[in-house]
């Protein structure tokens, strides 16, 4: 009969028709990552383009991110074939110059492309202040799940991956981010000296009651 085929139906569709209804409640760019709060998968990757001034490094240095521990290091995937990457070009350049001399680096991963067509790029954007490398068969990129580009992701002071923005940054989250990353590592940092002090006054004292001196 017309009225079981038109209730199976309503049946059959009401969960497509509910899972529509959240897809069109969700950010598209707010894709979940497993990273944030572990540590950052480490790599050792070419300099290709050196950036400039103060934060350039020879061209074909090794970075290896176990260098960078210390430091608040915002790694942004980029790619010359990306449309969206222009619009966060140069607030990433122009933020990056405002943190030199601050415990934070600043390093561009070429993604799936060619570092003659990235250099190109960078020249036709005006410039890049920071330096960029290579990933030969995306190797990096993979370990860090890229869902494509840009993506940007901040590490913390002990190599953890603290948080992942897809898409173009915006200048309030980059500069939140790193603030709040360079607090959380400065006050991390009191708190180890506190305590390898109270150790040495400790140690002292243990000493002084064995000595009697």
């Amino acid at each position: 009969m017309n009225w079981k085929r038109a209730t199976i139906a309503a049946a059959t569709a009401a969960p497509v028709i509910g899972l529509l209804a959240w897809g069109m409640t969700r950010d598209p760019n707010n894709i979940p990552s497993p990273l944030p709060g572990r540590e950052a998968p480490a790599f050792q990757l070419a300099v290709f383009a050196p950036g400039q001034g103060e934060l350039r490094r020879p061209m074909g240095d090794t970075v290896r991110l176990a260098s960078l521990r210390g430091q608040v290091v915002v790694l942004n995937f980029w790619a010359s074939w990306c449309l969206a990457c222009r619009d966060e070009h140069s607030l990433l350049s122009m933020v990056a110059q405002e943190y030199i001399g601050k415990p934070v680096t600043f390093l561009g991963v070429l993604y799936n492309d060619v570092p003659d067509k990235g250099r190109a790029w960078i020249a036709e954007m005006g410039g890049q202040s920071y330096p960029s490398v290579d990933d030969p068969g995306a190797r990096v990129a993979i370990d860090y799940g890229l869902y494509g580009v840009p993506e940007t992701f901040f590490l913390d002071v002990n190599g953890r991956v603290a948080y992942k923005n897809t898409g173009p940054v915006t200048p309030t989250v980059l500069r939140r981010k790193i603030d709040s990353l360079m607090v959380a590592g400065a006050a991390a940092g009191a708190a180890k000296g506190a305590g390898d002090s109270a150790k040495a006054d400790a140690a002292g004292k243990d000493v002084k009651a064995r000595t009697g001196r």
